[in-house]
């Protein structure tokens, strides 16, 4: 049996899919699965049992021995979320829960950390393991990833097979749901064909333009793709970035939106708010090498191609 929490969010549904594709179908699928359009992700996945997030460490006592893999996806993701309370609560002690049975019962486990963690990038953008105690998040959420990014580097007890990954700006189906914390791909499809343009915060930083703010834009394809990789490889543990590697303007992701509607480019640049003005990044971008250099080799999606897939075969038809 493989775990995926998280199972019916964004990320782990659309996991969950590509291990069925691959005949992966005795899924433990983890959630809450109080949230009708949440649940709608699972429809036509192949899943042997739901288990309550709440429940799933008595549930992972019991079960221990028949489970292969577990995928940590589930988390508290709202990087508007100020109770660091339950951020400790969802994102650091849960996940500390769950590491300490994978050592126990010898469960090897993926994570899911994020790139929130970088902070305004002062540091770069190297999963490079000696430089992550240096980083400085902007907010409760990242915080709370870097707290057990932490944590989970000083354990002497470690699973046989870690890994965490530092997800940049995934974007892809299933996603809806989200709302405001959904991709800006998300954001552009709905606002273009709803009112023909789209809106992009302008520069406030003398060294880039309006729109020409830049992020690493990863498909949630390619994210499940590093996912089955690390399944399968199960060495080399360690904390990972996952994003394309090429950082992109905010300006290249709204036209490869209008270019996928076959709609005239129109865009109106908006100020950024000032509660966010002085936090916000204008740079990110992914530093590769390191997954690569443990043997992933295959292609990451351009943005174009990505948005343009995800446009035309699940945007417009949802």
């Amino acid at each position: 049996m493989i775990v995926v929490t998280g199972a019916a969010g964004f990320i782990g549904s659309y996991l969950i899919q590509r291990l069925n594709q691959d005949n992966f179908n005795a899924i433990i699928a983890v959630d809450k699965f109080d949230n009708a359009e949440k649940n709608k992700n699972l429809e036509g996945s192949r899943i042997k049992e739901r288990v309550d997030r709440d429940q799933f460490h008595v549930w992972l006592d019991k079960n221990y021995e028949n489970v292969e893999f577990i995928f940590h996806i589930g988390a508290r993701t709202d990087t508007a979320e100020f109770d660091r309370d339950l951020l400790n609560k969802l994102n650091t002690q849960y996940t500390k829960d769950i590491w300490t049975r994978c050592c126990q019962y010898q469960i090897p486990l993926v994570f899911a950390s994020s790139a929130a963690t970088y902070g305004l990038g002062e540091f770069g953008y190297e999963d490079d393991e000696a430089q992550i105690p240096k980083l400085i998040p902007l907010n409760p959420y990242g915080q709370s990833k870097q707290d057990f990014d932490l944590w989970a580097l000083n354990q002497k007890d470690k699973p046989f097979f870690w890994a965490g990954l530092k997800f940049f700006n995934v974007y892809g189906p299933n996603e809806y749901h989200k709302n405001r914390m959904a991709s800006v791909i998300w954001h552009a499809y709905e606002q273009i064909t709803k009112t023909g343009k789209m809106k992009l915060f302008k520069s406030h930083n003398p060294d880039y333009k309006d729109g020409e703010q830049m992020r690493d834009f990863v498909y949630v394809k390619d994210v499940a793709e590093v996912c089955m990789f690390l399944m399968h490889h199960r060495k080399n543990s360690g904390i990972y970035n996952l994003g394309s590697g090429k950082a992109r303007t905010f300006v290249d992701l709204t036209k490869a939106v209008f270019a996928a509607l076959n709609k005239p480019v129109a865009i109106e640049f908006i100020d950024t708010p000032a509660d966010i003005r002085d936090k916000y990044q204008y740079f990110t971008e992914a530093n590769m090498n390191k997954l690569k250099s443990i043997g992933y080799s295959k292609k990451f999606t351009s943005l174009e191609e990505g948005a343009k897939d995800y446009v035309v075969n699940y945007l417009l038809k949802q």
